[in-house]
């Protein structure tokens, strides 16, 4: 990995890591549904702005079903599930729920012939089942039809992440990280915005809502989703994806230390095997050597 990709990853990790805090604020302000559409209008408009003043010559492709497809996966997919989830379940929970993002992504590879599934990995695959298993099965909050709810919207929203990730490598590998960034914010605003019908804004934020909201528009979604296709383009869908893994190690300790959410030694020791499951599928792992027999 370039040094320049490098930066990006980790800077990746911590802008996402922190962005829990922020959507919290944002979703108790504005709704799960309303923090999505106008997060994705104010991202989609901001790169265009900033296109417009740097006189950035944009190329989006000829067809535009390719980005409506990101956008309702990477961008509406995910974004409504984990501003679903994050207040029933937690930052921590949701955040470990990320892990699991990139056993999404290689199954899917898989299934569309792009990587083979090695024993190595398909023990990465069990590992990070179990992992699942032992992070929703013993929970550090009272098991309530809330809790579950938003256990199954964060698993749809780590598989709209990895199916959208794999399809930007597969069928925008030509476009650049702008173009796909600003059509799949644009599409999954559009694709959110009849919700508002029912789910409406909870009421009149304040001031600092707005700044908080623009703050997630700006740094934790534009320039993050920019770098982040980039990365899709430059190593591969299912290497960027593993940021997902820091991702997920900010995430817990930003809830845990910071809004002192309860998290159980099982939920940890759950996403220490999740970790361990994604780290074998993605050949993270170093292989055994084997020694060769002395004549």
């Amino acid at each position: 990995m370039r040094p320049r990709d490098l930066a990006a990853y980790l800077f990746l990790a911590i802008a996402w890591g922190l962005s829990f805090l922020l959507l919290l604020k944002v979703v108790h302000a504005f709704g799960w549904v309303g923090a999505v559409t106008f997060r994705c209008f104010i991202a989609a408009a901001i790169l265009l702005l900033l296109s417009r003043l740097t006189r950035r010559r944009l190329a989006f492709p000829s067809r535009l079903m390719p980005l409506a497809v990101v956008g309702a996966t990477t961008v509406a997919g995910q974004l409504i599930g984990l501003s679903y989830a994050t207040p029933r379940i937690g930052t921590a929970m949701a955040a470990i729920f990320v892990a699991s993002i990139p056993l999404f992504s290689m199954v899917i590879s898989r299934l569309w012939g792009l990587e083979a599934i090695t024993p190595t990995r398909v023990m990465g695959l069990a590992l990070g089942t179990i992992g699942l298993v032992m992070l929703v099965g013993f929970p550090a909050v009272p098991v309530t039809a809330d809790f579950l709810l938003g256990c199954a919207a964060m698993l749809f929203s780590t598989f709209s992440a990895a199916f959208g990730s794999n399809y930007a490598s597969r069928f925008l590998a030509g476009t650049g990280p702008w173009e796909v960034t600003i059509g799949a914010f644009f599409s999954g605003g559009i694709i959110a915005l009849p919700l508002l019908a029912i789910v409406p804004v909870p009421g009149m934020p304040q001031p600092i809502d707005y700044l908080y909201l623009v703050a997630l528009a700006a740094v934790m979604s534009s320039l993050t989703y920019v770098l982040y296709f980039g990365l899709v383009a430059n190593i591969g869908a299912t290497r960027a994806i593993s940021v997902e893994f820091a991702v997920t190690v900010v995430a817990v300790l930003v809830g845990a230390l910071v809004l002192d959410e309860p998290l159980s030694l099982m939920q940890i020791a759950g996403g220490g095997v999740i970790i361990i499951g994604c780290a074998l599928v993605l050949g993270m792992m170093p292989a055994r050597q084997r020694v060769p027999a002395q004549p």
